[in-house]
């Protein structure tokens, strides 16, 4: 049975109300308590006569450090208690990902532009991808594009409303839904235009979202390309010395560009910190039957280098980006290849058609006017609509497919 809900920046306002209910419980008493004094002393005045008044004041300094005492407890407790609300944990085991402690196959979905889409878009979308099998999403945290800026941080990395209390929000709402969400960061003009303002993205992003465990950052979307987007190995390591500093337990990587990775990049990986290796594959019609070897050929690499860490499809071929454009079918093999090498997620992206008109339909790099699967092509959504046919692969966990109804 769906069960209605608040609007998101409703809902991200409603947590805050109740994360508090123990200060504005314990206020409300400490109120009372002294007003209750205040008439005490009162009558004490007139019963025992003014040469008590000197000594009536000593009351109200004792009353203030109890107060402050008991404020600063209630305080705490409300953090527990937020912390606690988190009910979505993503973790590692080996080479694989956890949620709440199960391994699970992280199947995905490219939803670049969240932070642009109005509320019910974002509902619809994330209520038709999870009853197909998705428990995972990635969000660019900056994204400026067809001429709109959604970024969550300005061009110095600070935190830039409404967007970063969209992010938060829908974060939270991916949570209650047991879904994982991909945040990246971006380097480049009009997004984070240097080191510094992207160190203190990184601190913005971490401050922000540290109650949440159901989500990982991606430090420098396909950093390692040669172009605006490049951030050094001594830059990943600095920026991933932070995130480690704020929030010790949070997963993070750095995506590479159009490649698959050997071992300069495992080494790279390792040094930097990276939980795990996000390579971005090359995109033409023989990528998708080439996965399954690719896949293991990196974990053996992985192994070799005594360093194993699961492999994350964060951002295979798409549709609309070249001359080939893959049918359901080479969705469905790429996806394949992957589980059976041995990865431990893939994602379905999605974005913008190069050779149409305005780039329409622009899929997951717009979502203003349209919800991403309202953008989706017929084959497109053939894929969508069963992405696995076979349910689970040999000595991998399923994906899981359960919805909860009241999503």
């Amino acid at each position: 049975m769906k069960v209605a809900r608040l609007p998101l920046r409703f809902e991200a306002t409603e947590i805050l109300w109740r994360g508090t209910v123990n200060i504005r419980r314990d206020l409300a008493f400490w109120a009372v308590l002294y007003q209750m004094l205040e008439i005490t002393s009162e009558y004490s005045k007139e019963w025992c006569g003014e040469d008590t008044a000197p000594y009536l004041p000593k009351w109200k300094l004792l009353f203030a450090l109890v107060f402050l005492l008991s404020l600063l407890f209630s305080i705490g407790e409300s953090s527990v208690q937020s912390a606690q609300d988190s009910t979505t944990t993503l973790g590692l085991a080996c080479e694989r990902f956890t949620i709440n402690g199960q391994a699970t196959f992280l199947l995905g979905f490219s939803y670049f532009a969240a932070l642009g889409a109005p509320e019910d878009f974002v509902r619809k979308d994330l209520d038709d991808f999870q009853q197909r099998g998705f428990n995972w999403l990635r969000i660019f945290a900056t994204w400026n594009s067809f001429g709109t800026n959604i970024s969550a941080v300005d061009s110095g990395g600070h935190a830039r409303k409404p967007f970063i209390d969209k992010l938060t929000a829908i974060v939270d709402e991916c949570d209650r839904r047991e879904l994982i969400v991909d945040i990246t960061l971006a380097r480049g003009k009009g997004l984070l235009p240097d080191f510094n303002s992207h160190k203190v993205a990184v601190k913005t992003l971490v401050a922000t979202l540290r109650l949440h465990r159901n989500w990982y950052l991606d430090l420098a979307n396909e950093h390692d390309v040669r172009d605006e987007r490049y951030v050094s190995a001594e830059e990943l390591k600095i920026l991933r010395a932070e995130v480690r500093k704020l929030d010790p337990n949070r997963l993070v990587t750095a995506s590479f560009g159009g490649h698959d990775v050997g071992r300069e990049e495992i080494r790279e990986a390792m040094q930097t910190g990276l939980d795990f290796l996000c390579p971005h594959r090359p995109r033409d019609a023989k990528s998708a039957g080439q996965t399954l070897s690719k896949t293991r050929d990196c974990l053996a690499l992985l192994k070799e280098a005594s360093a194993v860490r699961p492999v994350l499809y964060q951002e295979p071929f798409r549709r609309g980006y070249t001359d080939w454009e893959p049918k359901a079918g080479d969705f469905s093999l790429d996806l394949t290849g992957a589980i059976q090498g041995g990865a431990a997620g893939w994602c379905f992206h999605n974005g913008s058609t190069r050779r149409g008109r305005e780039e329409r339909p622009r899929r997951s790099f717009d979502l203003r006017v349209r919800r991403l699967f309202d953008q989706l092509d017929s084959e497109e959504r053939k894929f969508v609509d069963d992405p696995i046919r076979t349910g689970s692969y040999p000595d991998r966990a399923p994906i899981q497919r359960e919805v909860n109804s009241e999503h």
